[in-house]
């Protein structure tokens, strides 16, 4: 056989190959509204986050009259009515499947994680929140929109441990969100499969 038509054929070979390999690593896309509400959220959460940090530990530099409080509170008060939307959303709308190059316990692990993620980071840590406010018989203004009703009834004794509970769950999220932006990034720069673009906007439905 000539050479010219060996090299061809090897040539079609690997192109099949390579696409064999996509289809093993691609993932359909999230739909437009669950892409919005997780970077939307994304973006409030890590703001939030960010300002209790500055406003709890720069107090006196930054924060001396509260208002990074409560520009905090305003922001993170938002994802108790988010989560529910987009909870919703999740169980009417089924999410892509999982690449199939990953093993069934990454597919596991990537369970695991998202769950932690929506209950830690979602809701445990704004609930926390809330709670230590209502401990302090302090309001939260939500969005700056309306007050958010007193989740117990203001308890001083109480007080150091709500704060205790606030401030080991917010770095606790801190590391969920970490290693998740991590895991992404290794999705695409070494899995090199489609994982995190299926996230991005303006991909998918």
């Amino acid at each position: 056989m000539p050479d010219f038509i060996q090299g061809r054929q090897l040539a079609q070979s690997d192109k099949s190959a390579k696409k064999t390999a996509m289809k093993n690593t691609t993932i359909s896309g999230y739909t437009s509204p669950a892409k919005w509400l997780h970077w939307g959220m994304a973006l409030l959460w890590i703001c939030s986050w960010g300002v209790g940090i500055l406003a709890t530990h720069w107090r006196d530099e930054l924060n001396p009259h509260h208002q990074l409080t409560i520009l905090h509170k305003a922001v993170a008060s938002t994802l108790l009515f988010l989560i529910v939307l987009r909870v919703t959303w999740r169980l009417m709308n089924r999410p892509p499947e999982l690449p199939a190059s990953m093993s069934p316990l990454m597919k596991r692990g990537a369970m695991i994680g998202h769950l932690l993620l929506y209950v830690v980071a979602l809701i445990a840590l704004p609930m926390s929140g809330w709670y230590w406010s209502s401990v302090a018989d302090k309001a939260i203004l939500v969005a700056g929109l309306f007050l958010l009703p007193p989740l117990v009834t203001p308890d001083p004794e109480l007080y150091d441990l709500a704060k205790y509970i606030h401030t080991w769950t917010a770095w606790c999220c801190g590391a969920l969100v970490g290693g998740h932006a991590l895991v992404a990034l290794k999705h695409h720069f070494i899995d090199k499969d489609e994982t995190l673009i299926g996230m991005l906007p303006g991909n998918g439905k």
